[in-house]
């Protein structure tokens, strides 16, 4: 069994969600990055999306843009959020994480070589922000080969007629935009979420994460109530962001900051029971 699925086969043994923080690999800097990224399962991070910055990211709103700059500023490089993995996984054999990017970097490294690559330093999945589903043979052949989930993104917008193929394609879990638009920007009602999540059991018995528009711990447990996780991204970047100096450099409350909040949001998502 994957860590992925073994950790959502624990969290439903437990009768809770999961908590999915989301970092950006090399924000803003390597050594602090690694630093939030080896703290977080202790704060209460049941899985953890890794974001790899890329320059035209399209789904990405203000915060993530700018984490990602600082990132590339920073000089981030595949190879360089590998190495950062490999030294978390030193640590920690048994957190789930997830790798989230765009396509064009992944094609540049190379599709096989990156399916391997990420496998061999501890991923267990990855999303392609911008690989629909029918193009996914793109990565699909590899990381099947490499043991690494490919997990789908199913949006509000995505209809019946598409949505069993879409769905049966995927992996590990399926992540749910649950705004239309970018992150960050926008937040969806329970009432709406309600209504979205029970459609697409219909066709995936695969576990199901509530991103883009998760901010505070109330959205959160929300999201861990009506499905089986929730991501939260842009409220952590932007506390994180604000402990950063004048030049855009950590200090000495960047870690802290950045962690503390994930305590926070762990403590209301196991408060609350998953339908």
């Amino acid at each position: 069994m994957s860590r992925i699925a073994a950790r959502f086969a624990a969290l439903k043994a437990e009768g809770r969600g999961a908590l999915m923080p989301f970092l950006m690999a090399g924000d803003p800097d390597r050594a602090t990055s690694l630093a939030m990224l080896r703290g977080l399962p202790a704060a209460g991070a049941d899985l953890i999306e890794i974001g790899m910055p890329f320059s035209d990211p399209m789904a990405d709103g203000p915060t993530v843009q700018l984490a990602g700059q600082r990132a590339l500023r920073a000089g981030t490089t595949t190879a360089s959020i590998l190495a950062m993995l490999r030294d978390f996984r030193a640590g920690d054999d048994t957190t789930p994480v997830v790798l989230m990017g765009y396509l064009n970097p992944v094609l540049s490294y190379g599709a096989e070589r990156f399916c391997q690559d990420p496998a061999a330093a501890g991923a267990d999945g990855v999303i392609m922000v911008d690989m629909p589903p029918e193009e996914s043979q793109e990565l699909a052949p590899y990381a099947a080969a490499a043991g690494l989930d490919l997990i789908r993104l199913i949006a509000p917008t995505t209809d019946d007629a598409r949505l069993p193929g879409v769905l049966r394609a995927g992996s590990g879990f399926i992540y749910y935009v649950a705004i239309t638009g970018i992150t960050g920007t926008a937040s969806a009602t329970g009432d709406e979420l309600a209504r979205a999540i029970p459609r697409l059991r219909q066709h995936t018995a695969l576990p199901i994460a509530i991103g883009f528009g998760v901010r505070t711990p109330a959205q959160a447990a929300e999201a861990a109530r009506v499905a089986d996780g929730a991501v939260v991204a842009s409220a952590l970047i932007e506390l994180m962001a604000a402990t950063l100096d004048t030049q855009g450099g950590a200090t000495a409350g960047t870690v802290q900051a950045m962690l503390g909040q994930v305590q926070v949001l762990a403590k209301a998502v196991r408060q609350t029971n998953i339908n």
